[in-house]
């Protein structure tokens, strides 16, 4: 079995780290792979329920359950770029402690989360910090570099010790029904399983296997000469969990940073509501106080949108939000909906975004030349102009795509941002 889910895992693996890169580069998308990415779903869960999602949800908790964490060694795409980034620095390993300092990071990030913010989860969930590498992002960089580093020295660090995904996985996978573990029977210590290993989770001096920190790569049966490493249902003899107090007692504070953090997540949200600055976003984002909450900032529409109007966050933004300086935004287009895997940007039909006002266009009549090719370029031909005056934009017609604004030859039509976006009438 363990040859098998070995070879099966990195063939697996291998067409993840494809669609993933296909993803966000715009390749392709035939699978939306980071639809099932954990953080996201449990995002979209929060703010657009819907029951195929909880299935979603359900369904990797399932997985944990069954196999462990090797939704870290299959889905992740930041843990596969990890195992990437061993390959290329052929960098060994030693044991890791499992830290419990890994369960506060994630009963903060996710506490925060559920309060209604995403600002912890933006500078730590896997997900979110490879889009934003991959985008060239500033906090994605700066989060590649440092991995580099970790992978260097510790190896997937981050997965076994850091990860707020990892450490909620493998409370699941500690009980998993598939399980790693040392025959010690065969085993002759010789530890070369240990230094394979990404995560250090082999004990080769007591012959034990942390199936909590493990994640299901099998590389140290693939050194193994012995055939000492299993893959299964662990012999009865194996060491059972214990909720012994120390444990008890980790447990019980940090459900307690859970309950403070989702507390201070509602105030976080309020904060970052009344600060946020006015601007003009998607199709599907809604407003711009809930939408500076909810967006993870992974970067996925900014590399999907094809008129590149879709820019990163910066000192002004919190979030991704539209630039019309250089383009507008297309009326036969709704990728950036379809593509959100979070639920910030609803997702929306074509006809939906074509009828959904995000901002408003005015004519600023002293600047204004009276050429009329604002009125040949609106899509939705609600500019009218009569013989010799100016154009006139009705507000309650105009969704403010901007091509308009970029049509314009002297700027003397300018784009407001709508407190709330609306579902024209047609």
């Amino acid at each position: 079995m363990g040859k098998f889910y070995r070879y099966g895992r990195a063939i697996f693996a291998l067409l993840v780290a494809v669609l993933a890169v296909g993803g966000i580069f715009g390749l392709f998308y035939p699978l939306k792979i980071f639809d099932i990415q954990l953080v996201p779903l449990l995002q979209r869960s929060l703010v657009n329920f819907s029951w195929f999602v909880l299935i979603l949800l359900l369904g990797l908790m399932v997985l944990a359950l069954v196999f462990g964490r090797v939704y870290c060694s299959v889905l992740c795409p930041l843990g596969l770029l990890q195992e990437a980034m061993m390959i290329i620095f052929r960098r060994k390993n030693t044991m890791h402690k499992n830290l419990p300092y890994k369960y506060f990071i994630a009963a903060i990030s996710f506490g925060v989360l559920i309060g209604g913010s995403a600002l912890v989860v933006r500078w730590i969930d896997p997900y979110t910090l490879f889009g934003s590498a991959a985008i060239g992002a500033a906090i994605g960089l700066g989060a590649l570099i440092l991995l580099a580093v970790l992978v260097w020295f510790k190896g997937r660090w981050f997965c076994s010790n850091i990860c707020p995904v990892g450490a909620v996985l493998g409370l699941i996978a500690k009980r998993a029904l598939v399980k790693v573990y040392i025959d010690d029977a065969k085993c002759v210590a010789c530890g070369m399983c240990a230094k394979q290993c990404p995560v250090g989770c082999i004990d080769i001096k007591n012959k034990t296997v942390d199936n909590e920190m493990c994640i299901k790569c099998m590389k140290c049966q693939g050194v193994c000469k012995f055939g000492a490493l299993q893959l299964g249902k662990a012999p009865k003899t194996e060491p059972k969990f214990n909720a012994g107090r120390r444990r008890f007692l980790i447990g019980g504070a940090a459900l307690l940073v859970l309950a403070a953090a989702a507390k201070s997540g509602i105030s976080i949200a309020k904060s970052i509501g009344k600060k946020v600055k006015a601007t003009i976003l998607p199709a599907g984002a809604g407003n711009v106080e809930d939408f500076a909450n909810r967006c993870l900032n992974c970067n996925l529409c900014v590399a999907r949108c094809p008129m590149k109007i879709i820019k990163k966050a910066d000192a002004e933004h919190p979030t991704v939000h539209l630039d019309y300086s250089e383009a507008f935004c297309n009326y036969k287009c709704h990728r950036c909906s379809k593509v959100c895997p979070s639920g910030a940007i609803k997702t929306l039909s074509l006809e939906e975004k074509r009828r959904t006002q995000i901002a408003i266009a005015q004519v600023d009549e002293s600047v204004c030349v009276k050429c009329g090719l604002c009125v040949h370029e609106c899509p939705r031909q609600i500019i009218v102009k009569e013989e010799g005056g100016f154009p006139k934009i009705s507000p309650d017609e105009c969704i403010g795509c901007g091509k308009c604004y970029n049509a314009c030859p002297v700027r003397a039509i300018s784009m407001q941002e709508v407190a709330q976006q609306r579902l024209l009438d047609k």
